[in-house]
Order: structure tokens, then sequence, then C-alpha cells
């Protein structure tokens, strides 16, 4: 006999592949790093590299506090979940971002 914890837990798990994610979808990508022109270069030829037809107002630039560090978001229209895999996955392997979201 199973508990209710146990059957809630099993029913929120998805299988390899699933997401909740309904496509095509508006996804914001967020990536940060030391303030520097390189990131902003780095993070756009990234995401180019993957979305068509990118939106003249998809990016969004927010310096933190002391200014050492930005945090660059582009809302893109999302096709699947491999595609924001591969984004996430040269995002991460990027030296010049420290934390993508």
């Amino acid at each position: 006999m199973t508990d209710d914890k146990e059957i809630r837990m099993h029913d929120l798990s998805l299988k390899d592949g699933e997401t909740l994610l309904e496509f095509p979808c508006e996804f914001p990508v967020k990536a940060m790093g030391l303030a520097c022109d390189e990131l902003e270069i780095a993070v756009i030829e990234i995401i180019n590299r993957h979305v068509e037809n990118l939106a003249e107002d998809a990016l969004r630039m927010k310096p933190s506090k002391t200014g050492k560090y930005t945090a660059i978001t582009i809302t893109i229209t999302a096709h699947s979940k491999e595609q924001l895999d591969a984004i996430y996955q040269d995002l991460t392997a990027c030296e010049h971002v420290s934390i993508a979201l």
C-alpha cells in the first residue's frame, strides 16, 4: 500500500523528453556574468544560432547594484524542448556566462 504523498510525487514526475510547456511559447532566456561587451555579444550570438527572427525588443539588460555583473534576458519564441536544451547547453559552456536560467 502506498501513501498519498508517494502518489502525488509520482503523478508530478515527467518521463524523459516530456515538458510542462506547450510549444510554441514565449520563453525568457536569462544569462548572467561579469559586465562586459563580450557577455552581450556571446549571449546574442548563442541565441541567434538557435532562434530565427529574433524580435528587436527581445533583449533586456540589467546591471547589478555595483555594476560588476549584468543580467541579460532575451525573450524568444521557443518551438521545442530540444531547442531550449541546446540554448542552455551553449550558454553554460560559454566562458562569459556565469549563470543561465
